[in-house]
């Protein structure tokens, strides 16, 4: 099954000259999130992962049902103040500012094995950025994935860890 087929490009979204790719028809066609979902299960069990995050806010449609398939725990990435309890955060830059990763402080403990996972890789700013921030929290981040990869904006780049996508478009 090729995936593209059911990933909607929307043209000037969220703001003129950018080409979103929109997972929501994906997601509705029951064969093609089943066929996406074992897809990425084969590519991150390579791995070993005992925990798998996922980034706000698409991240987390993929991370949860994949961390179920997989038997791994799942924790969220979040924007700052969406986590009840006590947090530990991250500032990174953005090609167009500053932004913040956070996670609950006791998410994660020393030696958890956790693959990093989005809906799409772009620049790679808040990828990396969990992906630090996991580290900073005694994590092994052993592998980072997403459903799509713009690989013309080389974020791949940014990340120190394996990566793994199911899709790439290249312009």
């Amino acid at each position: 099954m090729d995936l593209k087929n059911h990933i909607r490009a929307i043209p000037d979204f969220p703001k003129p000259g950018i080409l979103f790719y929109d997972i929501s028809t994906l997601l509705a066609h029951a064969d093609a999130w089943q066929v996406a979902m074992g897809r990425l299960a084969n590519a991150v069990r390579a791995y070993h992962p005992t925990k798998l995050a996922g980034v706000e806010s698409r991240g987390f449609l993929l991370a949860a049902p994949l961390a179920l398939k997989l038997g791994c725990g799942f924790i969220m990435l979040r924007k700052p103040g969406k986590l009840p309890g006590k947090t530990i955060g991250l500032d990174y830059g953005l090609e167009y500012g500053k932004d913040r990763i956070e996670i609950q402080d006791d998410a994660v403990q020393a030696g958890d094995r956790v693959v990093v996972v989005d809906d799409l890789l772009a620049t790679g700013g808040t990828m990396a950025a969990g992906i630090k921030l996991l580290e900073n929290m005694g994590a092994e981040v052993v592998a980072a994935a997403a459903l799509i990869e713009l690989t013309f904006l080389k974020g791949r780049e940014k990340l120190n860890v394996p990566f793994e996508a199911l899709i790439s478009y290249d312009d």
